[in-house]
């Protein structure tokens, strides 16, 4: 290199991105999976003719969506609050995925198996399983 920067081995787990991998970059891709299925779901549940009865479920997608991006974030760039950030994501997720699977209707249901998958995931990496 030269000379300011060590040169590390690249097997070596530092982290950062090696041969454009980074740690946890099957978490981080169900993460923001989630976050884009819940920004979809806002979206289509504003066009329902039941919207009304529904603005729980719409604030619980858009909280879901908001911590999802933030934890992808931490998680992706290694930051120190990476854990906490996911463990408060798990439980968000997991109130989500409960208040979607309410609702008998295809995009509802399948969006709570995304958030509730996301919610399992994250608890592991936050070793609060």
């Amino acid at each position: 290199m030269n000379g300011i920067y060590p040169t590390l081995p690249a097997n070596m787990n530092t982290g950062y991105p090696v041969a454009g991998h980074y740690m946890h970059e099957a978490l981080v891709k169900t993460i923001q999976n989630c976050e884009a299925t819940c920004e979809h779901m806002t979206a289509h549940l504003k066009k329902l003719r039941d919207f009304g009865m529904r603005t729980k479920q719409a604030t619980l997608l858009r909280d879901c969506a908001d911590i999802c991006g933030l934890t992808a974030n931490f998680i992706a760039r290694g930051s120190m609050y990476a854990k906490n950030t996911a463990a408060l994501c798990a439980c968000i997720c997991e109130i989500c995925g409960q208040e979607c699977a309410r609702f008998p209707d295809q995009m509802s249901q399948n969006c709570a198996q995304v958030c509730l998958h996301c919610a399992r995931e994250c608890r592991a990496f936050a070793g609060m399983i």
